[in-house]
């Protein structure tokens, strides 16, 4: 990025598994996330990767790294290798600020960078920070208990996946940490416009085409679920039937027909491949192999 200032919803710092997962969910909902990734990460501390749900042999640092990264661009975050070093408050959110002179003026912060919270320190009130021993010297760290379970702080906008309490030890477990993080901010968001209860929670998911069938085809029973789960409020009835449509609309937009499925599959598997060995992807493909997946095209 030029030293330039620029407007962001949300600024993720840090871009591991915790940051990774936030910046996924944030920009998916589409919310304009940037995300800075430079600095002491815990990750390449690990000699490999064996117990994340999905790769059944395991998976190197560098090709997981680059699977966040590329995740991050297919969701429409933009991603930068600069180092946060303050994060302040402004009239009306933050201003972060790199070390490259970038500087970005965003409605919401996540904190993902482990090891170093020290960019936070124009923020603190004498809660962000505690003092700790460490190897007999006394050492001023960031408070992992600062954010409550949900990466919720007492400061409006800032949410902390990490460091939260014992939420990061492991890739996996902070990359669900990031992702819960990331529906807390939402749900505030929505909370914000009017929505309450089940209707201000966000599940991001595909559903297939066979859920829209019967009664639940019609935008009629989608309006009636919407009012009952919504409960008492207090919108006006514009401001109300604005909400409730686009709950609709947004929940139409998720239907995928089988075709479609098919479609992102081979997208989907195209995309992984990029990032794999091809002298691996060679060793398992036999003219055995070949037969059987051109039987399954016919």
């Amino acid at each position: 990025m030029s030293e330039a200032t620029r407007e962001a919803d949300v600024v993720v710092v840090g871009g591991g598994p915790s940051g990774s997962a936030a910046g996924v969910f944030l920009a998916r909902y589409g919310l304009e996330t940037v995300v800075f990734d430079r600095g002491k990460a815990a990750l390449p501390r690990a000699a490999y990767v064996e117990n994340y749900p999905g790769f059944p042999g395991g998976i190197d640092i560098q090709t997981l790294s680059d699977l966040l990264h590329a995740h991050l661009a297919e969701a429409g975050c933009s991603v930068h290798p600069e180092l946060v070093e303050s994060v302040k408050r402004s009239e009306d959110g933050f201003r972060v600020a790199t070390d490259e002179g970038t500087v970005v003026a965003a409605d919401a912060v996540v904190a993902a960078a482990w090891y170093d919270g020290s960019y936070l320190r124009p923020l603190d009130d004498g809660e962000l920070f505690e003092t700790h021993e460490h190897h007999g010297e006394q050492e001023e760290r960031f408070a992992p208990d600062f954010p409550d379970e949900d990466g919720r702080t007492p400061i409006e906008g800032l949410y902390v996946a990490a460091p939260n309490g014992e939420r990061n030890a492991q890739a996996i477990v902070a990359a669900g940490q990031g992702a819960q993080v990331a529906r807390s901010l939402i749900e505030d968001r929505r909370q914000a416009e009017g929505l309450s209860g089940v209707v201000a929670r966000r599940y991001d998911w595909l559903r297939p085409a066979s859920e829209f069938t019967g009664e639940w085809a019609e935008r009629d029973r989608w309006r009636e679920w919407f009012a009952n789960e919504l409960g008492d409020h207090e919108l006006s009835e514009e401001r109300f039937t604005e909400l409730r449509e686009r709950y609709i609309d947004r929940a139409f937009e998720t239907k995928r027909s089988p075709e479609e499925v098919e479609a992102l599959r081979g997208e989907g598997h195209r995309a992984l491949a990029e990032h794999l060995d091809p002298e691996a992807m060679l060793d398992v493909i036999d003219d055995a192999t070949i037969r059987a997946y051109l039987d399954s095209r016919e």
